[in-house]
């Protein structure tokens, strides 16, 4: 089913892994990351806040990244 060698998914990981670096830097350097589509209620000391706009964008960017790294060669 999976016939990946070695150096493949080493290559993987790297990947996986410089883009949550990069990720992980863009959020430190841009604080709280919010969208219009972003829902935030505040009640005295409790704050719920609801990412649905910034959830649909992150789940577009990491299917169109996923399917470049899985493609089928």
């Amino acid at each position: 089913m999976f016939n990946y060698q070695m150096a493949d998914v080493g290559r993987m990981f790297l990947v996986f892994g410089v883009l949550l670096a990069i990720i992980g830097g863009g959020l430190m350097l841009f604080g709280r990351f919010h969208l219009p589509g972003d829902l935030t209620f505040r009640s005295g000391n409790v704050t719920i806040y609801l990412p649905i706009a910034t959830s649909v964008v992150l789940s577009v960017l990491l299917t169109v990244v996923l399917n470049l790294v899985f493609r089928q060669r």
